[in-house]
């Protein structure tokens, strides 16, 4: 057990400092807009996905919730309707929203997911979690707005705008998928180890740090 803890405790050491750069928007990215058509879109929009570790300690958090796969479909389905929506329609109507402060809400999704898993609600409130399909698709909503923020920041022209942006959201879902199967694998695995209470709680527990230390970081970024 404590062989496996320790794994978990340098793996979140050593992914911390990458957290509190997650999904920045380069001008890599902007040169590969510019020079590729649609499936440009759709690997720019893959790869923010894979390096935005706040969406995915959100969805890692919420699989630790769940117990089969057809939960996890569900719940991921409802996620993604959920920034489906606000990524597609803020982008196109143009919808601006700080980028620090969004990021901010999204660290507190963090934070809240951790939370629940611990059973917060009823050690600290002594009341039940609101319904976890209303806040998951809720918080879906919130990280489409951050997302949509992000694509915003690309120069991304007139031409085929709509397709752009729904390219953009089919490389997002593509690579929340490559990233799930592992995160589905892992915990899906250890769910049968003696150790899973220790890990399921420390893992927790990393989620609840993170998520503080995100949205200290971006109200430090907003204020400074």
């Amino acid at each position: 057990m404590n062989r496996n803890l320790n794994i978990l405790v340098f793996l979140c050491v050593v992914l911390f400092p990458t957290l509190l750069l997650a999904h920045d928007v380069s001008a890599g990215d902007q040169a590969i807009l510019d020079n590729g058509g649609l499936l440009s879109y759709i690997w720019v929009g893959a790869k923010h996905m894979l390096t935005g570790y706040d969406h995915l300690l959100f969805l890692a958090g919420v699989i630790f919730f769940l117990k089969d796969f057809k939960d996890i479909l569900k719940f991921i389905t409802v996620f993604t309707i959920g920034h489906s929506i606000t990524l597609i329609g803020g982008t196109y109507v143009g919808i601006q929203v700080n980028e620090y402060l969004i990021d901010a809400v999204i660290a507190l999704s963090v934070f809240y997911k951790g939370f629940e898993n611990l059973d917060g609600f009823q050690k600290l409130f002594k009341t039940n979690a609101p319904n976890l399909l209303v806040m998951v698709f809720s918080f879906g909503l919130i990280h489409g707005l951050g997302l949509s923020t992000r694509l915003q920041s690309f120069d991304m022209g007139q031409d085929q705008f709509l397709l752009k942006i729904i390219s953009f959201n089919v490389g997002v879902e593509l690579g929340q998928i490559a990233a799930l199967i592992p995160i589905i694998f892992l915990i899906s695995k250890w769910k049968k180890k003696p150790s899973y209470q220790s890990f399921y709680k420390a893992s927790n527990v990393y989620l609840i740090i993170a998520g503080v230390a995100l949205f200290l970081y971006q109200l430090y970024l907003y204020f400074g």
